[in-house]
């Protein structure tokens, strides 16, 4: 394989005239020439390349033809791996292309066509010829052609494109991630947004189509929905971008002929109704597959779009894919974690005048199946249990601990005539043998009705933050007594109970920590906190005050799930 130094000697004997042959050759080409040995170094090239380029010959011979000239539409270099030229010189093959640029001595681009073939010199080692030129109808013009996106400077284009991966980033709901996209690109580079994703089925569903009305998006509800499937032969824009394969500026005349599948028709359609005369369509892609396609028009915005907009906007759509694949893949995995954490939490029993409600509200990483649970049931003597707790970690070690934790829970309950401290010890004893649970804290309580109007709350707490009773005038204090070692810690020590009687119309607050803990701030606070917007929202129907106390107290929100058992007392009539 021919070294720098042999490209070097080349080139000199070029200079001199020693490659009479290659020499005449190349200058008797009127468009620009040069001769690339193995190693893609330039070792011949001809007057007119020199002047095209605005370089020396001194200048080109010996250098790498890609690093030295290869550039996209805003200047910068070309990808070894994303240059097609450079592919082709690899494969020693013939090729053509066009509208792509070579950096001229001057700092300014040139738009080129180019063609690239083998070429043989008795017996010296393979050389490949390039030939390029300007386009015939931009000559005379600037030769670099102006973008329908004109009206962006660079540094607003890298603007755009910061803006896009940080609001694309922010979020992770498929729907939400669309609607920032759409208002990221309308108006700024089109007055119509069109966005098709492809389902976890393989279908096609159109879910934006979005028109720039002055300061105002509209959306066409009746152009998105269901979309035909992906035919995997045609050539029409969309169907190419939707398998993943190019990006295409096009206009209503690309679907004036016979369509070729039912998303031709939809596309004829779409510019029929919206009036748009030139769109740019590409494929949005994660690392993964092809997410869909995203589509600009213009039809009242002045400029054509043109190849040289394509770079930016898949720049755009590939940030929108991998936001979207991210988005998707949580949601799929939130799903599957609320859906299984539901299978395992219980109804809630009917109890003659006690009110009940129950939240779960997972944690952020959708991934993380909790340990935390509720439960209430009926007891053999006529009482009712109530019981909150947290199985230590957030796994499915942990949501497979919980189970076994209540199950176990129950039997006892059920089957002994003991206070909530005598359950708790047994429960304690049987976990580090019969269960794969490490630690848990707990508050088990079981509440009667005293006949005169109060129901009567005993319980014992293992380790888990204490019970908060609202009164109906809003009066609300934490029930600290009961309060004994969390289950787990091998140490046997006597466990305490503790009883109340709940006045008519109190709301009783079982929790899991992740309601009061918040970074940066202590648990005191989290309690603080808590206890202060349960007592402001006393006068609430129960399913509110629940509702309306998550969203409030966990307005910030941290890494843990929540379970919550709100209880509320029939009011004195």
């Amino acid at each position: 394989m021919a070294g720098p130094e042999h490209t070097e000697t080349l080139g000199k004997q070029f200079l001199e005239g020693r490659l009479p042959v290659l020499g005449e050759m190349l200058q008797a080409i009127g468009a620009g020439a040069y001769v690339v040995d193995d190693n893609g170094r330039i070792v011949a090239v001809n007057a007119a390349a020199v002047e095209l380029l605005a370089r020396p010959a001194e200048d080109l011979l010996g250098r790498d033809a890609h690093d030295l000239l290869h550039r996209d539409v805003h200047g910068r270099p070309v990808l070894a791996t994303r240059c097609s030229m450079r592919q082709d010189f690899h494969a020693a093959r013939t090729a053509q292309g066009e509208q792509e640029y070579f950096a001229r001595g001057d700092g300014t681009l040139l738009l080129i066509s180019w063609l690239i073939t083998p070429y043989d010199i008795s017996d010296r080692s393979p050389r490949t010829l390039v030939l390029f030129h300007t386009p015939e109808d931009e000559q005379g013009a600037d030769p670099r052609p102006e973008p329908a996106i004109r009206h962006l400077s660079e540094l607003e284009r890298l603007a755009l494109l910061a803006e896009t991966t940080s609001q694309l980033t922010s979020t992770l709901d498929v729907k939400e991630a669309v609607r920032s996209l759409v208002a990221l690109v309308v108006p700024r580079l089109a007055d119509w947004a069109v966005v098709d994703l492809i389902t976890e089925h393989d279908e096609v569903w159109r879910a934006a189509v979005v028109q720039a009305d002055g300061g105002t998006l509209v959306h066409h509800e009746d152009l998105q929905g269901p979309m035909p499937p992906i035919p995997q032969e045609s050539p029409m824009p969309l169907s190419r971008a939707l398998r993943g394969a190019a990006s295409t500026v096009a206009g209503p005349h690309t679907y004036e002929r016979e369509p070729d599948s039912g998303i031709a028709v939809e596309q004829r359609r779409l510019f029929d109704a919206t009036g748009i005369r030139s769109a740019a369509i590409v494929p949005m892609r994660s690392t993964r597959r092809v997410l869909g396609a995203l589509t600009l028009g213009r039809g009242m915005t002045p400029g054509d779009f043109t190849p040289a907009d394509l770079p930016l906007i898949e720049d755009i759509a590939r940030r929108a894919g991998l936001a979207l694949d991210n988005a998707g893949l949580y949601q799929r995995q939130r799903k599957v974690a609320e859906t299984m954490q539901n299978h395992l939490l219980p109804q809630m029993p009917r109890v003659p005048g006690l009110q009940m409600a129950v939240r779960y509200l997972p944690a952020p990483d959708a991934s993380r199946v909790g340990g935390d649970w509720y439960d209430a049931f009926a007891l053999s003597d006529g009482a009712t249990a109530l019981a909150v707790g947290d199985v230590v970690g957030h796994d499915l070690e942990a949501a497979a601990g919980m189970a076994q934790l209540r199950n176990m829970l129950r039997a006892y309950a059920w089957a002994l005539q003991e206070p909530p401290s005598g359950i708790v010890d047994r429960l304690d004893e049987a976990i580090q043998h019969i269960t794969d649970v490490a630690m848990a804290t707990l508050v088990f309580a079981r509440i009667e009705e005293m006949g005169d109007g109060h129901w009567r709350l005993s319980w014992s707490n293992a380790g888990h933050p204490p019970p908060l009773l609202i009164s109906h005038d809003g009066l609300a204090d934490y029930l600290t007594d009961g309060h004994n070692l969390l289950l787990g810690t091998g140490v046997r020590a006597p466990r305490t109970d503790a009883t109340v009687l709940l006045p008519p119309g109190s709301t009783l607050l079982l929790y899991t920590d992740g309601l009061i803990e918040q970074p940066g701030r202590s648990l005191d606070e989290g309690l603080s906190r808590l206890r202060r917007h349960a007592a402001a929202l006393a006068h609430r129907p129960l399913a509110s005050f629940t509702d309306e106390l998550l969203h409030r107290v966990r307005r910030h929100a941290n890494d843990d799930d929540i379970a919550l058992l709100g209880l509320r007392t029939p009011a004195r009539n």
